[in-house]
């Protein structure tokens, strides 16, 4: 990748803040089609660095958006963020206009393996992920470890069978990222100089099941109507917001009886409840 395409996206600085940095990157506008296709055939025939740059900038939003999904291995947001920015420059330089996906398809591999890469770089653990199927594993294993701690054996058997992949997978790699004494480096294979016309055409095939503009959407319609949520439950009274939360909003839900044993109530009285704060919080959210 040339220096001049490095130095296109946004800089976080250290002694910065990654909020003022995602005000910039959001209020860049997302391109349309027709402008999308104008720019990188410019880019790609021409080699016209002032159309890549616009292709960064304006995907610079989907970026932040992948990277929030890799808030959970303890670092920091904004060098997860510059990652996938490298991921998505090395996407933009090798994007094909012809193919006939939109870029945000073609470079969700791009952000994904680069961030990919720097989590198991800086991942300290002993041999993690050295094969395609364990990096697949230490991946979606993290993403369904609900609770710090061990699994006990049913959820063991839960992971595998939604992993598709035997118990004593599971138990290895849950050691493995138990083990934090020692850094793990991976070498990356990807060769930077390579041109667009030796990849396989299988990267360029759209993520059916990746929408990245509506799952943006998504996420900002989510926080909204959380917002809402809360203050609906402020509304209620001490029991009913805990009679909600405990039986739907936390982790660990409770059975009626249990809330009945607490209250000192019957379990009927419990569900009559429930039932009116329910009411009540759909009443009082107007999103």
């Amino acid at each position: 990748m040339s220096k001049t395409m490095q130095s296109m996206a946004l800089t976080i600085p250290h002694s910065g803040s990654i909020e003022a940095y995602m005000q910039s990157a959001y209020s860049i506008p997302m391109l349309t089609a027709e402008r999308e296709r104008e720019l990188a055939t410019r880019l790609y025939n021409e080699n016209d660095l002032t159309a890549a740059q616009e292709l960064i900038m304006s995907h610079l939003r989907f970026v932040i958006h992948i990277a929030k999904g890799y808030a959970g291995y303890g670092l920091v947001q904004a060098d997860l963020v510059q990652e996938g920015n490298v991921g998505l420059m090395k996407a933009v330089k090798r994007f094909n206009p012809e193919v006939g996906v939109r870029l945000v398809s073609f470079a969700v591999h791009w952000i994904k393996a680069e961030i990919h890469e720097y989590v198991l770089r800086n991942w300290r653990i002993v041999k993690v992920a050295t094969t395609k199927a364990q990096r697949k594993l230490f991946f979606n294993l993290r993403k369904n470890k609900k609770r710090l701690g061990w699994f006990s054996n049913d959820e063991v058997n839960t992971v595998a069978e939604t992993l598709g992949v035997s118990t004593k997978d599971v138990l290895e790699m849950e050691s493995r990222m138990s083990n934090q004494d020692q850094a793990f480096e991976l070498s990356s294979d990807d060769d930077d100089n390579a041109s667009a016309s030796s990849f396989s055409p299988a990267q360029y095939l759209e993520d059916k099941q990746s929408d990245l503009a509506t799952d943006v959407e998504n996420t900002n319609w989510e926080d909204h109507a959380n917002k809402h949520l809360s203050t609906a439950l402020v509304a209620l009274d001490d029991r009913s917001q805990d009679i909600i939360k405990t039986r739907w909003l936390n982790e660990d839900k409770s059975t009626l009886q249990e809330l009945a044993d607490k209250y000192h109530i019957s379990a009927e009285r419990v569900r009559q409840l429930e039932k009116n704060a329910l009411t009540k919080l759909k009443n009082t959210i107007v999103i």
